[in-house]
């Protein structure tokens, strides 16, 4: 059944196409393809029988009505097929949106699980720092009383040494001790923060975090505080801090979760009226699609209606528009196109006309003298509307047919024509 050949494909003609234009295209399709013009072709007797099989059914109204109705089965059939495979494919959408729910689900684990670690770990590492601290301020508590005993016997055994010694240390202090300044200037990283963002909490703030690493990291290496070397590399030191806070990866944006994809089948009277049709999604939601400006082909994305996932972006829906074939009227873009049937005479002479537009009325047509075939006469404006407030056009293609019965005097002067000989 699937394989059933198309006759009217194989003579070239339409569906719609009458008695003469048939004859007349199997002749010439006979002639083009005739075993004796074809002769280095071993496909060429193949063909040339198969041209008369399909002529031979055309021709006759009786087995060419039995093969249209068959040919109609064959397409339903098709038709119901191309559903059923579209319903395993969104089965299997669907089988496939559910995995990745979970391995999203199973991502968000593992990633709060990271969290959790990290947190743990910062917290350790925070206590060791504080004992760590502790330890060096008990050590420096007991330097200090050591050497408050030591200065205590130094003056019990000479006053002259000792006053010697207090007017060095009256006189090294300054420029060893914490406070110590250059040119009036503090050096500590308060001082240090105030000249490079002013006068700040944000500024305190840096300055108190600047300190804070540098104590811990002196006491997990096991080194004494110590003020900073020179006051010109505070500022280095307060920039080195924040670069390193500043480095640190950016919090990552939500994904997204996957879109679903749907067609929605829609009439051309529905593209005319710019209705907004219902579709039904594989997950057995309903949704409304617009059809402003759009046409066979283009797809309509239905902002944050798609898959929900935690810890992800909602995804969208991605409708495809597919219209419906009509017998009278085609889509081609934003123009229809629609088929006109005229007789020679008027084909050669011209004359006014009139054919049936889209929405059931009838339009008049002016076929201009000495038309052919295909030619087509383009009515503005009475096509499907378009993005841009605009239409396309009502395209009326011109179809020369000839009489049922063979007119003598036509035949006559057709002969003549052919063979020169004009009266």
């Amino acid at each position: 059944m699937s394989s059933m050949r198309d006759f009217y494909s194989i003579l070239g003609v339409k569906r719609d196409a009458g008695s003469d234009e048939i004859k007349a295209a199997w002749r010439t399709k006979a002639k083009s393809v005739h075993p004796d013009k074809n002769r280095d072709d071993p496909q060429a007797h193949n063909r040339f029988a198969e041209i008369g099989r399909a002529y031979e059914v055309l021709k006759d109204p009786a087995k060419r009505n039995r093969y249209d109705q068959q040919r109609m089965k064959v397409e339903a059939l098709e038709r119901e097929q191309t559903i059923m495979q579209q319903r395993q494919a969104a089965r299997e959408a669907a089988e496939k949106a559910k995995q990745a729910k979970i391995n999203a689900e199973r991502v968000l684990e593992e990633l709060a699980r990271a969290e959790a670690e990290k947190a743990k770990a910062d917290a350790t590492q925070a206590a060791k720092a504080k004992a760590a601290k502790e330890q060096a301020a008990e050590a420096k508590t007991k330097a200090q009383a050591e050497s408050g005993a030591k200065d205590a016997a130094a003056e019990t055994a000479s006053a002259t040494g000792t006053d010697k010694t207090s007017t060095a240390g009256a006189s090294a202090g300054p420029k060893s001790g914490p406070s110590a300044t250059v040119g009036g200037t503090a050096s500590g990283p308060e001082e240090a923060a105030s000249r490079i963002f002013g006068d700040s909490p944000e500024a305190a703030a840096a300055a108190e975090s600047l300190r804070r690493e540098q104590e811990a990291a002196e006491l997990q290496e096991g080194i004494p505080l110590k003020p900073a070397a020179s006051p010109l590399l505070a500022p280095i030191e307060l920039f080195s801090s924040l670069v390193r806070r500043l480095r640190g990866a950016p919090p990552p944006l939500p994904e997204k979760a996957p879109d679903i994809f749907a067609d929605a089948v829609v009439a051309i009277a529905d593209l005319l009226e710019q209705k907004s049709v219902s579709i039904t999604l594989n997950d057995g939601r309903e949704v409304r699609v617009p059809l402003n400006g759009v046409t066979e082909g283009h797809v309509v994305r239905l902002k944050g209606q798609g898959l929900k996932f935690q810890g992800l972006q909602r995804g969208d829906v991605a409708v495809t528009i597919k219209v419906l074939r009509a017998d009278r009227f085609a889509v081609d873009q934003f123009d229809i196109r629609t088929v006109l049937p005229i007789t020679l005479e008027n084909a050669v002479l011209g004359c006014e006309t009139q054919v049936e537009g889209p929405d059931g009325t009838m339009v008049p047509v002016t076929v201009p003298a000495w038309s052919n075939s295909d030619q087509v006469i383009r009515i503005d404006d009475l096509g499907l509307p378009n993005a841009e407030d605009g239409r396309g056009a009502l395209v009326v293609e011109l179809r020369v047919m000839l009489w049922e019965k063979p007119d003598e005097k036509v035949t006559d002067l057709m002969r003549l024509m052919r063979e020169g000989l004009y009266i």
